[in-house]
């Protein structure tokens, strides 16, 4: 069953809505959302068991495209170019490989239609790990997230999960029971036949010092997308948009006019 999503929305203009990552949510786009918005109408979304939407066990690619798709028809926006980065990426790509007709155009950050072999499961398992009962401060919290993140924006974009309930008890914004059990369909991609192929514009843009579109990947990439061009952002890893904003930017607004 399909999900009301909860999002934001700024500027005006042509629609576009903008997908998330793993571990992300809505907030993370607001200042590109707020640039883009001078020329556009900006949805940003949060995917289900994140963010400020609701929590389900289920968590399939099938399932977060049939949500996007009935944001876009609730909204009556249809078609429009939709945004999405790793796993909103690959929410993205299924939901124009099943229902072209709402996606106008599409734009992939840092991810392919493949499956990986990245695991964050070590992520979940310490999360999950912590007994937020016990917690008063969010300072407690963070030596644990410290000790599996690589790095302190890693850090940080973790962190950015943790909230209060309305009786001020620490909570995770994030289903991490959910997103768990589905480990494997998200690090996974559907399988889909080429006669399913979206023929719409499509722009795959890495980060330069990421792995998630190397060249083995291409011949997928143009199997199911054969009017996708794939580019790359210099200086940005897996972030692409927190590495490069200006950069990407630049490239959202070149591949929307």
């Amino acid at each position: 069953m399909s999900l009301d999503l909860a999002y934001s929305e700024t500027g005006s203009g042509e629609p576009v809505v903008i997908i998330h990552g793993l571990f992300g949510w809505k907030r993370n786009w607001a200042t590109i959302a707020k640039h883009l918005g001078e020329s556009h109408r900006v949805y940003t979304l949060d995917m289900r068991n994140h963010g400020e939407s609701p929590h389900a066990p289920a968590m399939t690619y099938a399932q977060m495209a049939d949500d996007i798709a009935q944001f876009i028809s609730s909204q009556k926006i249809g078609p429009c170019p939709v945004i999405g980065h790793s796993m909103g990426g690959k929410a993205s790509m299924t939901l124009a490989l099943t229902q072209a007709e709402l996606v106008q155009r599409l734009l992939i950050l840092d991810i392919a239609p493949v499956a990986y072999s990245h695991d964050y499961d070590s992520y979940v398992s310490a999360m999950k790990q912590i007994d937020l009962a016990a917690i008063s401060r969010r300072s407690d919290v963070q030596p644990a997230i410290a000790s599996i993140a690589e790095n302190p924006s890693v850090e940080a974009f973790l962190m950015q999960n943790l909230t209060t309930d309305t009786n001020g008890r620490y909570r995770w914004r994030i289903n991490l029971d959910a997103i768990d059990h589905h480990m494997s369909d998200i690090m996974g991609f559907p399988a889909i036949n080429s006669e399913r192929a979206y023929p719409g514009p499509t722009l795959f843009l890495g980060g330069r010092n990421s792995d998630r579109i190397v060249p083995q990947y291409e011949a997928e990439i143009h199997r199911l997308f054969p009017a996708a061009t794939v580019d790359f952002i210099d200086g940005a890893g897996h972030w692409v948009h927190a590495d490069q904003p200006a950069a990407v930017l630049d490239r959202f607004r070149l591949f929307l006019a």
